[in-house]
Order: C-alpha cells, then structure tokens, then sequence
C-alpha cells in the first residue's frame, strides 16, 4: 500500500476547522481563498525567476508551500462545510492548482543545481497526472488523488530541494537522481489513476 502526505489531510483539516469557522462568519468565500493561493504563488514563483541566483527567493519557497497547503485545504472546508460548493469554485480549484504548480515550479529550472529539462519534465508529469485525476468522473469513477507523487508529495520534495539549494549546501548530482525519481514517480501516478478510475467505473456499472 502507497502512502502518501495527501493521506494526512484529515488530521490538519481538523486544525485547521476553528479558523475555517472564523473565516466563514467573517465573509471570507472560499473562491476568494483560491484566487489569493494562486496569485500568491505566481508572485513567489516570480522572485525565483527574477533572482535565480539568490538564496533568500529560494528559502521562501517551503515556507510558502506550507501556506498554500493550509489554503487549499481551507477552501475545500469553506465550500464544503459552509454552503459554498460552486461550479466555478470547482473550475477554479483545479485551475489554480495547475497555475500555481506551474508557476511554483518551473522556475526551479533557472536556479543553479537543478537540471531544466529534469525540472520540466516533472512538473509536465505532474500536470498530466492531475489530468488523468479529473477525468475519473468522465469514466464513472470520483476524482482520483492516488499517489505516489500527489500535490503535497511535490511540494514536499521540491521544498526540501529550495530549502537545500537555499541554504548553499552541496547537491552534487544528488538533486538530478531526486527529480529523475520525481519523474518516475510522476509517470506512475499517471497510470496508478488511470487504473484505479477504470477499476472504479467498471465496479460502479457492474
């Protein structure tokens, strides 16, 4: 059995209800939630880009990436517990997240240590992985967050790499053998989905 960070979300989604409350009572609405996540992501994204070369832009990013695990799990909340599940907001959240993935990540490839095409191909894999997520209730089945590199696995990893690289320490070849397993593990989220959302469909029409 895969286990992945995504399967930790309960436990902070439950620390995360009291301050989920407090939002709902004060208007805050959950598509607001999700378009700050994404704009705060290409601004960060953006100080990567801008300063390739400077550690503090890099530091930021697990810092960041934190944040924006609590947001999209507080918009989910909002929407579901609160009255505020949309079409749009549904529109939105898979957008976002693909923006912000985007833009969080790609700019890794500027940055001394990482390999572009590497970094490239991650995040491409990571899209399509989450492609294949969504179109699991074209075929029958729900939306399907199956791992083994799920969006908080990513964010773990490539926090751990900025963190590292941030810090000046030595990579080495050591972050071309990372992402060329985040690659590999990318690919098999992608068949690992498609397959459960098959088995899925095919059990709901049986």
């Amino acid at each position: 059995m895969l286990i992945t960070i995504y399967q930790l979300k309960p436990a902070f989604q439950t620390l995360l209800r009291p301050v989920v409350g407090q939002l709902a009572r004060r208007g805050v609405s959950a598509n607001g939630v999700t378009l700050a996540a994404t704009l705060a992501s290409i601004v960060v994204g953006g100080l990567i880009a801008a300063w390739p070369e400077a550690a503090w832009p890099l530091l930021v990013l697990p810092v960041f990436l934190f944040v924006r695990m609590a947001l999209n799990a507080i918009d989910g909340m909002l929407a579901r517990e609160h009255q505020q599940q949309s079409r749009l907001g549904a529109i939105l959240n898979e957008l976002g997240d693909a923006v912000s993935d985007a833009a969080l990540y790609l700019p890794l490839a500027l940055v001394s240590g990482f390999s572009p095409a590497l970094v490239v191909g991650v995040v491409v894999l990571a899209l399509i992985g989450e492609m294949t997520g969504i179109l699991g209730p074209s075929v029958g089945a729900s939306r399907r967050y199956d791992g083994p590199m799920g969006k908080s696995d990513r964010a773990f990893v490539f926090g751990a790499l900025a963190l590292w690289a941030g810090l000046g320490l030595p990579a080495q070849f050591a972050f071309d053998w990372i992402l060329g397993a985040m690659a590999l593990l990318a690919a098999w989220t992608i068949f690992n989905r498609a397959r459960k959302a098959l088995a899925e469909g095919d059990s709901g029409h049986g």
